[in-house]
């Protein structure tokens, strides 16, 4: 498998002809039937042909990291070959105009109107909405009207980041129909890749970002993980991220013929009702431990900030007694003392021995010490996260009896999709029977399930 070489992270705006990009044919034929069908559904619209522009958004494997980028932990990440495709053109007027191309579904925001006022009946209006608000708080008359289509691979609330590379979508789109990066604004807050994904991860949760002020998000409470892995890891390879801000530390090249192979679920990992108040509630604990901890004489802004004050410095692998002894009293009716304890050991396992030592293994060529690793991540996540579902567990364990080098649940949790590492050669039988396996013992998902093989591959680009 080879790639195309994609600029670093220091460019905000990169490009690709699609046919030089080197991703492998299969690939290839599936980002082009995406791009005729978004072509199609402008067609549809009577959109003119001349001015369009294309962009490909990957989705996302958070191979470890689980619930770590909020608090300022680090994540091993890589991008899927699979992902969605916009298509975009100018408006001459203040609407951005979005369609579904497989569902012939459409939302409308209006640039001038509130935000109640834009089409609410779809479920995933509010992805656009939030996007098209932020970026008119922040870039005010510079932000033009356009229209946009969407198609797409992705597998929706899977937790493979549907949902976020849309945004990321839309935010490159609209940006760069707006000519937003020629302005000093743009220039001043969001001048590398990395800041660009710290910005969108804020207009998900709402936060400022630098100079440019929040606005209502989407109502979930996580980090820049899923858009930074979107628009920053390199082809072929796994990389590692800190957070708060974001940054990048390290690039691990993905073992010579391997496949990650992904199992949806086909429980659906929503972030809306009651799915979003549940892993709210993950993200809500380690904002209780950073007040806890505050309360006693501390002065964090995050967990990791928190760890490190505890430590003295950067944890060496335990969690520090004296963090322990707080989150042993800060116990609440909504958190117990045994909760928050557990994730204060769960989150230094995860961002200060977990990732790193994975990182080392897969350097090193050491599968086997690559798999303990994961293993001990999954374990983690099922008693301390509490977002692990009977599904996604048994996933893991068929994953493992059927063969796997190693496998874990990834994503917000509750549930959503499984990766697990094989060899090329062996990836598409695995696939057929993991999945087999899964759906008797979870007949009443096998509608909704699916399995699919993909490599680590490249970042969001817009195609020409």
């Amino acid at each position: 498998m080879s790639y195309a070489e994609f600029p670093g992270l220091d460019h905000t705006v990169v490009t690709a002809h699609l046919d030089h990009t080197g991703f492998p044919q299969d690939v290839l034929d599936r980002y082009q039937r995406l791009i005729r069908d978004a072509d199609r559904a402008l067609d549809d619209a009577q959109v003119p042909r001349d001015g369009r522009r294309r962009w490909i958004i990957p989705g996302r494997i958070e191979v470890l990291g689980k619930h770590v980028d909020y608090a300022g932990g680090r994540s091993l990440l890589c991008t899927v070959e699979r992902g969605i495709v916009l298509v975009a053109a100018p408006r001459d007027d203040r609407r951005v105009v979005l369609r579904d191309a497989k569902r012939r579904e459409s939302t409308v925001v209006d640039l001038d109107a509130t935000a109640a006022a834009t089409q609410a009946s779809l479920p995933w209006s509010i992805y656009p909405r939030t996007v098209v608000n932020r970026l008119a708080r922040n870039f005010d008359q510079q932000l033009i009207g356009a229209d946009i289509a969407i198609s797409s691979s992705l597998p929706p609330a899977a937790g493979v980041s549907s949902s976020s590379a849309l945004v990321v979508g839309l935010t490159l789109a609209l940006s760069a129909l707006s000519r937003l990066p020629d302005t000093e604004r743009w220039r001043e807050q969001l001048a590398m890749r990395t800041a660009l994904a710290g910005y969108v991860g804020a207009m998900e949760n709402g936060l400022d970002f630098g100079a440019l002020t929040g606005e209502r998000g989407v109502g979930t409470l996580g980090g820049a993980q899923d858009q930074t892995a979107i628009l920053c890891c390199a082809p072929g390879k796994l990389d590692v991220f800190g957070w708060s801000p974001v940054r990048h530390e390290r690039e691990v090249v993905w073992p010579a013929g391997y496949a990650f192979v992904i199992a949806v679920s086909g429980v659906v990992a929503a972030k809306t009702g009651a799915a979003r108040d549940r892993y709210n509630r993950v993200a809500r604990t380690a904002h209780h431990l950073v007040h806890a901890w505050n309360a006693a004489g501390g002065t964090a802004r995050t967990l990791a900030d928190v760890c490190r004050e505890a430590a003295g410095g950067e944890p060496t692998g335990e969690a520090p007694e004296e963090l322990l002894r707080v989150a042993r009293n800060a116990g609440t009716a909504e958190f117990t003392a045994a909760q928050l304890e557990a994730r204060v050991r769960q989150f230094v396992d995860e961002s200060w021995v977990h990732v790193p030592a994975a990182a080392d293994a897969l350097d090193a060529g050491r599968l086997d010490s690559f798999a303990e690793v994961v293993a001990r991540s999954q374990h983690g996540a099922e008693l301390a996260l509490e977002n692990q579902i009977t599904e996604t567990v048994r996933l893991c364990s068929l994953a493992r009896e059927l063969g796997a080098v190693a496998s874990s649940a990834f994503g917000a949790g509750f549930g959503g999709s499984v990766w697990a590492m094989l060899p090329d050669a062996h990836a598409e039988r695995f696939a057929s029977r993991w999945r087999d396996r899964y759906v008797k013992l979870f007949p009443n998902v096998a509608h909704r399930a699916q399995v699919f093989t993909t490599h680590p591959s490249a970042p969001a680009f817009e195609a020409v």
